[in-house]
């Protein structure tokens, strides 16, 4: 029987680590907190306790959790079942954590980096066996206390019984959905999401061109396709431009050869000017949209519109029941256009990705539900559309098949789910029933 974590040591107190200690403490597992300095430390408690939102729903709870630092306190892992790493997003500086961390460490203890895309086997390459052995990927979404999608990821000499225990402890005393992914680059939700928004940024270039306006392009990528109210440029002003611009760099770099993400890897003009004047999202006042307080105290959105690059007062849309659900993809007119570029190529993406990033069709749409709250997942929503009509309009468009419609195709299947969403289709062209959630 796989011994349960009672103790986690949380190494780096920046959002992604306070927010990991706070809801470990929550469980009531007692928690090492390390920061580089005692100050850092107490100001990643103060996050955890009085944040907004604070990690903590019950602030006595903060007594599960004992501070230290890196450079005094490294020894007392020694007493923890889980280290949990979650210092800034640097290569180096993780491989050189690691490398103090692993003598330390007591045998059976489960290490994880937390990270939203470096490759595990760049950080334990020519570390010791031991701690190949026993570490994995955990890439929670931020906020952790909100989000439920956790990927965990094992590498190449990673024990099947290390992810397991894992999985079981976040899923079972953390209340995380937990989804496995494979080494590769951005995992699964932001490989898929990221293909989406900056795919989606180069198609609306063309959708302005024949008339649309960028509200009609947030309502499409919403509601009818099950997305959130964001839309698309909205979601993006939430990340920043400053971020999409860094993730599309790291996909330039680690996208294998032949991905058809490296067609969108950089921004296009208009928003590559908007990232050199400042204007990132909400972070910097404004980006594609911005909120005006007027003299009366009311408030005014605006948008800047991509095609004349100057403000106007935002435009209320108002959809036709044609574009209202997901069928509005396999349309010929400028929205349904606009709807099959972008959502309806994320499905071919991601129906070319198994078992690349996940064995199975199951995990990725569970990814794509759980950290970007989509309503269904690629293959969901290819069923919903039913996948032999979508292959019809893919034949008309030219595109060839992708992996997993090819699998569909010669199984003599109708859907990727079938009994209810009890069983899915796998990547061999057989039925298998669909695991329980973590």
């Amino acid at each position: 029987m796989t011994a349960k974590i009672r103790s986690v040591a949380v190494l780096g107190g920046g959002t992604m680590g306070s927010g990991i200690a706070g809801l470990c403490a929550e469980r009531d597992c007692k928690v090492l907190l390390l920061d580089v300095s005692r100050e850092a430390a107490e100001k990643a408690l103060e996050r955890i306790v009085s944040g907004r939102p604070p990690a903590l729903d019950t602030p006595e709870k903060s007594a599960n959790i004992t501070l230290g630092t890196l450079s005094e306190d490294l020894e007392k892992i020694a007493d923890c079942d889980w280290i949990c790493e979650a210092v800034i997003e640097d290569l180096q500086t993780k491989r050189d954590l690691m490398a103090r961390l692993e003598p330390l460490r007591r045998d059976g203890s489960v290490v994880s980096t937390n990270t939203s895309g470096i490759p595990l086997r760049a950080i334990t390459e020519g570390l010791p066996a031991r701690l190949r052995q026993d570490i994995v990927v955990t890439h929670f979404f931020n906020p952790v206390k909100v989000m439920r999608l956790l990927e965990i990821v094992g590498g190449e000499d990673t024990r099947p019984e290390v992810i397991q225990r894992l999985a079981d402890f976040c899923g079972n005393e953390l209340g995380k959905g937990v989804v496995y992914a494979k080494d590769t680059v951005n995992f699964i939700g932001n490989r898929i999401g990221c293909y989406w928004m900056l795919s989606g940024l180069h198609h609306a270039e063309k959708a302005l061109q024949e008339g649309l306006h960028m509200e009609t392009i947030d309502a499409l990528m919403s509601g009818p396709v099950g997305l959130p109210p964001t839309g698309l440029f909205g979601l993006i002003d939430l990340i920043g431009l400053d971020i999409m611009d860094l993730v599309g760099r790291n996909l330039a770099i680690n996208l294998p050869e032949g991905d058809i993400g490296r067609h969108f890897t950089s921004l296009p003009a208009a928003e590559q000017t908007m990232l050199e004047g400042g204007q990132l999202g909400r972070k910097s006042g404004g980006g594609f949209y911005r909120m005006q307080k007027l003299n009366d105290g009311s408030r005014n959105k605006q948008t800047f519109d991509l095609a004349t690059a100057e403000w106007r007062d935002a435009i209320a849309v108002e959809l036709t029941d044609a574009h209202n659900s997901l069928d509005m993809m396999l349309g010929d007119d400028a929205q349904s256009s606009f709807a099959w570029r972008t959502m309806g190529g994320t499905l071919w993406y991601a129906a070319n990705l198994v078992p690349d990033i996940s064995n199975d069709i199951v995990n990725i749409d569970r990814a794509m539900r759980w950290g970007f709250a989509w309503a269904k997942g690629p293959f969901e929503m290819l069923d919903a559309i039913g996948p032999l009509r979508y292959m019809e309009k893919l034949d008309a468009s030219g595109l060839p098949r992708a992996h997993m419609l090819t699998v569909l195709e010669n199984a003599g299947a109708s859907h990727f789910y079938r009994n209810d969403g009890t069983e899915y289709l796998g990547a061999d062209g057989s039925y298998h029933q669909t695991p329980a959630e973590a």
